[in-house]
């Protein structure tokens, strides 16, 4: 019986030591983290893209594409942000080294993007083209007031 218990407590041990590996753990080497949040970035770019450009006239305006791609800018906002793991400031990155530095002003930022994606998913929602416009343009200046702050020129 205690052979039994013994047992089955090494599948739950392991389990729970799984489930309790902080994010760095995820990416096997700093430059995995570096390549992740790049491609999540690629990906909120290009959706984020394509509804800027209808709301600054560049593109037709499509409420349901611009809907479509908010949703997608919405569902991606948090990912890049869990590739900003100790050690991966070094190497290809655009990543200003006072980022891990100013780690908390740096999530602060972060949440404030993410803030403004939610608003601007939900004025795309509408089909509002104005609405859309402003968000948009809120979304714009949270991302280039942390761009301004960390990321590399």
């Amino acid at each position: 019986m205690k052979r039994l218990h013994s047992l089955t407590l090494i599948p739950t041990f392991v389990l729970a030591t799984t489930m309790a590996m902080p994010v760095s753990a995820q990416f096997a080497k700093p430059e995995d983290a570096i390549k992740y949040r790049k491609a999540a970035f690629s990906v909120l770019a290009t959706h984020f893209g394509r509804v800027a450009a209808m709301a600054n006239g560049k593109v037709p305006f499509d409420a349901k594409v611009a809907a479509d791609n908010a949703e997608i800018v919405a569902m991606v906002s948090a990912l890049p942000f869990t590739g900003f793991v100790p050690g991966s400031g070094i190497g290809k990155t655009d990543a200003h080294p006072k980022l891990w530095a100013e780690q908390e002003k740096f999530n602060a930022s972060a949440s404030k993007m993410q803030e403004e994606v939610r608003k601007l998913n939900t004025a795309a929602k509408s089909g509002n083209f104005d609405v859309i416009k402003v968000a948009v343009a809120d979304v714009s200046k949270a991302c280039k007031s942390c761009h301004d702050d960390y990321k590399r020129d």
